[in-house]
């Protein structure tokens, strides 16, 4: 049979039936091992805002009302991962979830493991949705377009238009290509999913295609333009991004979290632990008094510095930027600035934490040991914990200072300064690991 005779035999757009209820199921594609994403957990199953990727996608295709059936396609070795999704889903969204399938090694397989799913159960449906487990932002509005086009049109995928020039180019070197073509923008257009077709089309055009050897298609658009199908493309949702690279495991986790500044931590996936430690030191100078943890206490002498001279919000500053890999405190705050003349030392501290926070870190425990002869420090210790744990947003119970002498050894023990040292232990999502991972792989090869 020619194409052009199954695209007339199988595309019949389902409209010509209004007095019918039209079965509408979907296929979840969520087999894949998101390799790009790094690590062992897959991206499907990596927590944003406190539950997995596709319980997110799930239930945004679950809540839909045009939607009668789910057939989700999973990896062979990922029922565990797969019934963790379905215990955070609500109980009512559960059941339109058929029995997972196991997918194949190929998009291309797993859709149709999905499809044949549908067959097998006895009640097909009129119209099927393919969806990408990856794509947890679709939308309700997108889904309703969805299924209008497929009933109108019997093949149909959603599109934005680009806004990048794109060019066809024909490789002539590893990592070079010459300009083939530059297409008009105006007639490009990126494709999402879900993609929505006549289900009877859509699973014999698979069927076709494996009877004839062809397993290399990545989107069902392509399967079916191939069946010699006529393929609409309607508007698509530029929110509708497809998780893909790490970065955008961090910007689910914010959208998702309902904050656009910081990374949820307590919700991303998996903590590692970071420990980093500080050091400061200050001589001593005129004055009559010094900064130790941002309380003013008296003293006969003052100390000689740039800002405020407090060595304990100093070392802690240093301790947390150690715990995100990125400088010291004067990378931030250099010394030559006269913009620093004088400041209190409690903002560097604040910069700092805002840094941990913005990469999703959560601050574990601050320690700090204060190194001097004079001035004692016992009956201003706990104003000094409680003023560290402000700063930085924690319990005071996460904050713990200690002080000693250097038994009269070294510029310590001569009375002529005094210093600090910190330990700052912080926990950070897995994934800002692999992107800083990447991001210094990337500063070596440039």
């Amino acid at each position: 049979m020619s194409a052009a005779d199954f695209a007339m035999m199988s595309q019949r757009p389902l409209m010509t039936e209004p007095a019918a209820r039209l079965l509408t199921a979907a296929v979840v594609v969520a087999a894949g091992k998101g390799l790009r994403i790094g690590g062992d957990l897959p991206k499907q199953y990596r927590r944003v805002g406190g539950r997995a990727v596709l319980t997110r996608t799930l239930a945004a295709l679950a809540s839909h009302p045009g939607i009668d059936r789910i057939q989700p396609v999973i990896a062979p070795d990922a029922t565990d991962f797969y019934r963790e999704c379905l215990a955070d889903l609500e109980p009512d969204l559960g059941k339109k979830l058929s029995e997972p399938v196991a997918g194949g090694a190929t998009r291309q397989q797993s859709v149709r493991a999905g499809l044949e799913a549908l067959a097998a159960s006895g009640a097909a449906p009129d119209l099927v949705l393919v969806h990408d487990a990856a794509r947890p932002y679709v939308a309700t509005d997108l889904i309703d377009r969805a299924i209008q086009a497929g009933r109108e049109h019997g093949a149909a995928v959603p599109g934005v238009a680009v806004s990048d020039t794109i060019k066809l180019v024909e490789p002539i070197a590893p990592g070079i290509g010459r300009v083939h073509e530059t297409p008009a923008r105006e007639s490009l257009r990126a494709v999402q999913t879900p993609q929505a077709f006549v289900y009877a089309t859509l699973i014999d055009a698979h069927r076709r295609a494996v009877a004839e050897g062809r397993d290399g298609f990545t989107d069902d658009g392509a399967l079916a333009e191939w069946a010699g199908l006529s393929v609409v493309v309607f508007e698509g949702d530029a929110a509708n991004r497809k998780i893909t690279q790490p970065s955008d495991l961090i910007d689910a986790d914010r959208t998702f979290s309902g904050g656009a500044d910081a990374v949820s931590a307590s919700t991303m996936t998996t903590l590692v632990s970071h420990l980093a430690t500080g050091f400061d030191v200050h001589k001593f100078g005129p004055g009559d008094h010094v900064w130790l943890g941002g309380i003013k206490i008296p003293a006969d002498r003052g100390v000689i510095a740039h800002s405020d001279g407090d060595v304990v919000l100093h070392a802690l500053t240093d301790a947390l930027l150690g715990t995100i890999a990125d400088g010291d405190i004067g990378t931030h705050f250099p010394p030559s600035d006269e913009k620093w003349r004088g400041a209190a030392s409690d903002q560097f501290l604040a910069h700092a934490v805002a840094l941990v926070r913005a990469r999703g870190g959560r601050i574990d425990h601050l320690d700090i040991t204060v190194l001097a002869e004079a001035p004692r420090i016992g009956a201003h210790r706990e104003a000094i914990r409680a003023r560290v744990a402000e700063i930085a947003g924690i319990p005071i119970g996460c904050v713990s200072i200690k002080a000693t002498t250097t038994e009269t050894l070294g510029f310590v023990g001569r009375a002529e300064g005094l210093a600090a040292q910190a330990a700052a232990s912080v926990r950070l999502p897995e994934i800002c690991a692999e992107l800083d991972a990447e991001a210094e792989q990337a500063a070596r090869q440039s």
